[in-house]
């Protein structure tokens, strides 16, 4: 038997994984996919992920992949631009972006050494229940060959459309309707900072990764996402990069593709009810928002952090305990999450507000207030901390 099994190998799961393995409990890990293998994703780890990749020892194998330093940003809308780093997190000042097929690899590797039994290629079919109807182990297959296996805590970290998340019935706690669609493809040798451009109805941001590939990303409303699927998606895109970073477009010219275009409209916005009894779900099986923050892989972490925290010293014990601790964490993911929710919501509506613009107006005439604003940007700091008597006297 095991203590807990983990469902999804990917950025919330294998840290999860990983922390309970360090933990003393022993781990079964399962993803459907074959790994190493890629997945839609911004791939940007915000300062706050690094972070946590280095108290994990895991931040110089990212390094150590190519994968540049993002140590200068670029935030330019309408009349405003902003330059500079974030004072960052931990002494972390610098995101990374790298490409999930290297990101993903390194956290199951990080998994498997600390003791966690992984397979791959492994799909779950259902859950395990006893009596009470408290979740206890899994049923699946494991290339082709059906197994059980029980544990005092199924984890589901299986994505958006989390197979956990649907045969526990986990109530969504907070929907709201989808706002933007992106496409997005690699480009060979275009020099890039992490750069992002706004206009009304559009957002691109463009980001180094590995192999001297830059990601180059385009966000529309919703609404339009039949209209670009359906016609010349290639063009569109092309197009909103060249009416909202001309100077981006301009260093696409004689550049070639790295890999074909990609893209979606599934950008869902919603927290599910995180727990029941002998379950629990972590990162966007639990929790999505719109990918225009690239939030995502960093909340992965913290929620990993935080469930192996609230279930260290409860898995194997009173099963109330655990109930307890599973609560506990949700509480805690809920009051974390929502500002970078709302924040997320707010910059999906593609749209420009003239405050916000004087707002802006005075941040960029001050090298702190820059810096501010993008620890803003990279979740460090709630916008409240950008009101500060400097910026006030400005306004």
């Amino acid at each position: 038997m095991f203590d807990a099994i983990v469902v999804g190998a990917r950025c919330a799961g294998a840290p999860t994984a990983m922390l309970l393995a360090h933990a003393g409990y022993r781990v079964l890990m399962v993803d459907r996919a074959d790994f190493p293998s890629d997945t839609l994703s911004t791939h940007l780890i915000h300062q706050p992920g690094v972070a946590a990749l280095a108290r994990w020892g895991l931040l110089d194998r990212i390094r150590d992949s190519g994968c540049p330093p993002l140590n200068n940003a670029i935030y330019e809308v309408a009349d405003v631009r902003l330059e500079g780093c974030a004072r960052g997190v931990e002494g972390q000042r610098a995101g990374y972006a790298p490409r999930r097929t290297v990101l993903d690899a390194i956290l199951v590797d990080g998994a498997v050494e600390a003791g966690v039994e992984f397979r791959d290629k492994c799909s779950v079919t259902d859950l395990l229940r006893d009596e009470a109807g408290r979740v206890v182990g899994v049923v699946g297959r494991y290339r082709g060959v059906p197994f059980t296996e029980r544990a005092h805590l199924v984890i589901g970290a299986d994505g958006m459309h989390s197979k956990v998340a649907a045969l526990c019935d986990a109530p969504f706690t907070v929907h709201r309707p989808r706002l933007t669609c992106a496409y997005y493809a690699y480009w060979h040798d275009v020099p890039a900072d992490l750069e992002l451009y706004e206009a009304p109805s559009s957002w691109v941001a463009a980001v180094p990764t590995n192999d001297r590939a830059t990601l180059v990303l385009t966000y529309f409303p919703q609404s339009r996402f039949d209209e670009v699927r359906t016609t010349n998606t290639y063009h569109a895109y092309l197009e909103q990069v060249r009416t909202t970073a001309p100077a981006l477009h301009e260093r696409l010219q004689g550049k070639v593709l790295a890999e074909r275009l990609r893209g979606t409209g599934d950008q869902q916005n919603f927290f599910r009810r995180s727990h029941g009894p002998g379950w629990a779900l972590v990162g966007d099986a639990g929790h999505h928002k719109d990918s225009i923050t690239a939030r995502g892989i960093s909340d992965a972490f913290f929620q990993a952090e935080c469930l192996v925290r609230q279930v260290s010293g409860r898995l194997g014990g009173d099963p109330g305990l655990l109930d307890a601790a599973l609560e506990a964490y949700e509480q805690e993911r809920d009051a974390a999450l929502t500002p970078g929710f709302q924040a997320t919501l707010a910059a999906a509506q593609l749209q420009q507000h003239e405050q916000r613009l004087e707002l802006l107006r005075a941040v960029q005439t001050d090298p702190d207030l820059k810096a501010i604003y993008f620890d803003i940007v990279a979740g460090i700091e709630p916008i409240s901390a950008l009101y500060v008597p400097k910026l006030l006297a400005l306004l």
